[in-house]
């Protein structure tokens, strides 16, 4: 790990992921031992105990004939996480955002990747070029279609979304969703599409949202998001021209809040309060350190 300046949550997990081991089937088999840990899952939520951190169970508690997906190793022990049976997957926990607020950062990152993954396998039991039903393999980290005749072999996808603050004169631009609770605001956001560039994505989808043009778009941090499988890219760009044009279909609001503003916005965040002008998004959302970034930049 290279380290993590701006503070965004889901990286940072210690597991080594022992990609050596994945692919070979003897190595594979020898950690499957009784010291193995299983992550307790309730579904794709996790199981968090009273001292709150992640619940490990050994592989024993596995259910018979479950998918286990191999995270890797930790503390020179091989980790599991087992694929959620066929039709039990639920919408998250209510009180899920709560729970996973208590993690410390490194036990949000491993859940997070462990959630990602087992998601993946738990809605892609059928393979999408002939239909027919696959099988876990290398650990995984692949599935095999079954049909002799297809054989496909498929892989986690990971879907790339840009998250960007748009600057002009020392204001920023944010956004409201209609399903956001009133008063919160965020950065704008949207899913790269093919055929395009992070730079042009940025441009896209702040042009689509607020009618704003941008320029000058640069890099500021990532955070892969487990819901189910984004990787949120985060950038800056700078707008000559403030006007707003709000496309109703994509937001309830857009609109640009001074620097005093956000700043009141953060520091009522951490007293869980909203600020005089909006709510801030909340710390695990990479939004919140893209924020931070931008409040310490002065």
């Amino acid at each position: 790990m290279t380290g993590n300046p701006l503070g965004i949550s889901f990286v940072g997990s210690r597991m080594d992921r022992s990609d050596h081991i994945r692919g070979n089937p003897e190595l594979l088999a020898g950690m499957m031992t009784p010291g193995a840990r299983l992550l307790r899952l309730e579904g794709l939520d996790p199981v968090i105990s009273a001292e709150s951190r992640l619940e490990w169970g050994s592989l024993a508690e596995a259910r018979d004939n479950a998918e286990l997906v191999f995270l890797g190793r930790q503390d020179d022990r091989a980790c599991f996480a087992q694929v959620p049976a066929a039709g039990s997957v639920a919408p998250p926990n209510p009180g899920l955002w709560q729970a996973i607020a208590t993690l410390s950062g490194e036990e949000l990152a491993t859940y997070g990747g462990a959630r990602t993954i087992v998601d993946w396998h738990a809605r892609h039991r059928f393979c999408a070029r002939c239909g027919h039903t696959t099988v876990l393999a290398k650990g995984g980290w692949q599935r095999n279609c079954t049909n002799e005749a297809c054989r496909a072999e498929h892989f986690p996808r990971v879907d790339p979304v840009t998250i960007m603050l748009v600057e002009h004169e020392g204001n920023v631009l944010l956004g409201r969703q209609p399903r956001f609770p009133a008063g919160n605001y965020s950065a704008l956001a949207g899913f790269v599409e093919p055929g395009e560039a992070i730079e042009e994505a940025v441009a896209r989808e702040v042009q689509e949202e607020a009618g704003v043009i941008v320029r000058d778009v640069t890099y500021v941090g990532s955070q892969p998001w487990p819901f189910p499988s984004s990787l949120m890219i985060g950038c800056h760009a700078w707008a000559d021209d403030p006007t707003v044009v709000v496309d109703k279909t994509e937001l309830d609001d857009a609109r640009w809040f001074t620097r005093a503003e956000v700043e009141d916005a953060m520091q009522a965040l951490e007293r869980n309060e909203g600020g005089s002008a909006f709510r801030a998004p909340p710390r695990t959302a990479v939004a919140n350190a893209l924020l931070r970034w931008w409040v310490a930049r002065g």
